[in-house]
């Protein structure tokens, strides 16, 4: 199922939650650019924190909104 998308051209930063294709949610831990739908923002984390916690296996993630 595609959610609904709102690509435009930016740059990704390590914390950022992009929606790629429609279908997949991703958390970069590194530096892209390109066109994509902008979810939301891990704020005050490293790309290198991030790899950290991720590990090399598969990762459940859970969003929750405060």
């Amino acid at each position: 199922m595609d959610l609904p998308r709102n690509d435009e051209q930016i740059s990704t930063g390590a914390g950022d939650i992009i929606l790629y294709q429609g279908n997949s949610l991703v958390i970069y831990y590194e530096t892209n650019s390109w066109n994509f739908t902008r979810i939301g923002k891990n704020e005050g984390v490293t790309g290198e924190e991030l790899l950290d916690a991720f590990g090399s296996g598969d990762v459940t993630v859970t969003f929750s909104l405060e």
